[in-house]
C-alpha cells in the first residue's frame, strides 16, 4: 500500500523545522521529500541528500513535462520544486512522505494528493512572538526580519487551506500535538 504524505507549511521562525526533525526520528516510517533546485551547491551539500540539483535547463524541461507537483522561481533562473518522481519513490515502498515546504507549495501538493496527504500549518502564537524568534537567531538584518514579518502574513491567509494548525507557543506541546496529528491520520 502507497504511503501517505504530511505537509508542513510555515512561515520562516514558526519551529517548523524543528518539528519535522523531530518527527523523523519518531516511529512513523516517514522520508523526506528531497527538493530539486537550480541554484548551485552551497558547502558540502550532496546532489540526492540535500537537494536534487538541475540547471536551469534540467529544470524548465520538467516543469514543460509536468514533472513537479510545485515549484517556484525564487529569484531570477533559481528554481525550488518538489518532483512527482520524488515523492512516487517514496511512496511506493511504503513510506510515508513528509515535507517541509511554502503556504503555495503545501496547498498544491494537498490537491493534487487529496486525501493522501494531510496539510499541517506551523503558526507561532503571534507577529511579536515571531519577530522575537527571528532576531533570537541574529542570522538576519532589520530590513529582512521585516520582509518575513509582512511574509508570515501573507501565508496567514493560506492556513484555513490547510487540514489542521498547529500554534507553536512551547515546542514540546507542538511535538506532542503533531505526533498525536500524524498518528489519528495514519489510523483512519
Amino acid at each position: 500500500m502507497p504511503g501517505k504524505l504530511f505537509i508542513f507549511s510555515a512561515p520562516s521562525g514558526s519551529g517548523k523545522t524543528t518539528i519535522v526533525k523531530h518527527l523523523l526520528q519518531q516511529n512513523f516510517n516517514l522520508e523526506f521529500s528531497i527538493s530539486a533546485t537550480s541554484r548551485a551547491k552551497r558547502g558540502n551539500e550532496i546532489n540526492g541528500k540535500d537537494y536534487l540539483f538541475l540547471s536551469a535547463e534540467e529544470f524548465k524541461a520538467k516543469i514543460d513535462n509536468n514533472e513537479f507537483l510545485e515549484w517556484e522561481e525564487v529569484y531570477k533562473g533559481c528554481f525550488y520544486g518538489t518532483l512527482k518522481s520524488e515523492v512516487e519513490r517514496i511512496r511506493n515502498k511504503g513510506n510515508n512522505v513528509i515535507f517541509d515546504v511554502d503556504v503555495v507549495g503545501g496547498v498544491n501538493i494537498k490537491k493534487f494528493y487529496k486525501e493522501d496527504a494531510l496539510a499541517i500549518f506551523i503558526q507561532p502564537p503571534s507577529i511579536e512572538e515571531l519577530e522575537k524568534r527571528l532576531r533570537n537567531r541574529n542570522t538576519d538584518s532589520d530590513e529582512v526580519i521585516a520582509k518575513r514579518i509582512e511574509k508570515f502574513k501573507f501565508e496567514l491567509a493560506y492556513s484555513d487551506q490547510f487540514d489542521t494548525v498547529i500554534v507553536n507557543d512551547k515546542i514540546e506541546d507542538a511535538f506532542t500535538e503533531a505526533e498525536n496529528t500524524l498518528h489519528n491520520f495514519l489510523n483512519q
